[in-house]
């Protein structure tokens, strides 16, 4: 398997060096060559499957011969022995043909421990194999960080730097990431967004030199690999539930674009998937290209959902590559323009991403009503993303035979004061093995919004 920059203007590269590059060097996303196929056939064989087996199937030919199948297999049930449910990404009824996706039964509570607890691991078999030490830099705003930090936190071959938005996490998400005080993580709180977080590490990626010879990697969606992990989950709850026999539709809380993403390639692998939904808060950039053909950045706002408090979705680069036909110089002339002003793309474009997707926009005042509500009438408590995505479920379903997953993307202890506002229940508990989180001492450094004064941090605390 091979992989193509969506700018047209890199090299092509193996699965290896895709995982320990991130960025291409002309500033686009890495994307496959082509995507393998999943007959009928396949589908059916698939279906007692555990999730480890399916996700060794679903991600072995994305990893080709950078990895022996022996060794993924081991690295694979490792990841998910992390993990504390036995289903990983257990499935449960909310109402007639409406289900949860339960992902946050890893380390952290939140999705993301699904693709970064393989990642680390990923980093420290290929880098082990180079005798190579790195610096991984990522931006977070809010699951990003902690997932990232839990799954590297004990490799002796990377250095961590992990920017988040100062004040603009939820508590435990932010104690999640800056109580870990391993000698290789370093936290670094912004006074600034998540879009800030995010630019900064595109333009250290853009030019390295600063670290004076050690080379960057990425822990952000960026990264191939994130999203490779990420498809399982769909094929996972599909066969649960009657796939191939049965299509299936999926609700997705987005900021970033990188897990539905995940979703379309799950579709375009053949999956029958008849419908997904974009699900966002009040940063609704990608509802409002959906809805009118408009991809205009507006201001970000700060919302009880800080996960999806995103304006530029990064992984939206990667479907834009296929809309237009996979013409790199195409869509990097698009990027330039999408960055400085507002842009409209062709109409069967347009039309084509329509086809694909349905898209919502829930306010705060939604987001608490929709978690009172499900917690009154079955005792189901939803963490805001979560509640997004049901909302937007309900609000776009085409097909009532159609069974509808949402993705339940985070535990509701993470976001105590959405919980609280919606007046569901008393605080939300952490699981024991998190317990005594508020007590943990924290370390982490508070720098102004400058590009400059972060890379002088980061060379400072690498010694350079």
């Amino acid at each position: 398997m091979k992989y193509i920059s969506t700018r047209g203007q890199a090299p092509a590269l193996n699965f290896e060096d895709v995982v320990l590059t991130g960025l291409a060097p002309d500033g686009g996303l890495y994307v496959p060559t082509h995507l393998p196929e999943f007959s009928v056939e396949k589908l059916q064989a698939l279906r007692s499957a555990s999730y480890q087996e399916l996700a060794v199937e679903v991600m072995m030919p994305f990893v080709g011969d950078s990895i022996d199948r022996e060794t993924f297999t081991e690295m694979v049930h490792d990841t998910y022995a992390a993990f504390n449910h036995d289903a990983i990404a257990p499935l449960k009824q909310l109402e007639a043909d409406v289900w949860l996706l339960e992902l946050f039964h890893g380390p952290t509570l939140a999705f993301k421990d699904f693709a970064l607890q393989l990642l680390g691991r990923l980093f420290d078999y290929f880098l082990a194999k180079r005798q190579q030490k790195v610096v991984i830099m990522g931006a977070t705003s809010g699951d990003t960080g902690s997932a990232a930090i839990d799954g590297c936190k004990r490799s002796a071959w990377v250095d961590m730097f992990i920017l988040h938005p100062h004040g603009r996490v939820s508590e435990v998400q932010r104690r999640q990431m800056t109580s870990i005080l391993e000698p290789n993580v370093f936290n670094i709180a912004v006074e600034g967004n998540f879009d800030d977080c995010q630019r900064m590490v595109k333009a250290s990626f853009a030019d390295q030199s600063f670290l004076k010879g050690r080379q960057l990697v990425a822990v952000n969606s960026i990264n191939w690999a994130r999203i490779m992990a990420q498809i399982v989950y769909y094929f996972y709850a599909a066969l649960r539930l009657g796939a191939p026999s049965r299509s299936v539709a999926f609700s997705v809380p987005t900021g970033n674009f990188g897990d539905i993403f995940a979703g379309y390639l799950a579709k375009q692998m053949g999956l029958p998937i008849t419908q997904l939904v974009v699900a966002t808060n009040r940063n609704d950039i990608l509802h409002r290209f959906l809805a009118s053909n408009r991809y205009e950045q507006a201001p970000l706002e700060h919302t009880l959902s800080p996960s999806m408090d995103i304006v530029v979705s990064s992984n939206f680069e990667r479907l834009l590559f296929d809309l237009h036909h996979r013409d790199g110089q195409a869509l990097a002339d698009l990027m330039k323009r999408m960055s400085t002003e507002t842009v409209s793309i062709e109409d069967v474009a347009w039309q084509k991403a329509r086809a694909l997707f349905d898209s919502a926009a829930v306010s705060d005042e939604e987001t608490t009503r929709v978690i009172g509500e499900r917690w009154k009438r079955s005792n189901e408590l939803l963490d805001p993303h979560t509640a997004i995505g049901y909302k937007a479920a309900i609000d776009c379903r085409r097909d009532p035979a159609v069974p509808m997953v949402v993705l339940g993307t985070a535990h509701p202890a993470k976001f105590a004061e959405a919980v609280r506002k919606s007046g569901a229940a008393s605080d939300p508990v952490l699981p024991p093995f998190l317990a005594d989180l508020m007590d943990r001492e924290e370390r982490f450094e508070v720098l102004p919004n400058d590009l400059k004064a972060v890379q002088s941090s980061m060379v400072s605390a690498l010694k350079l």
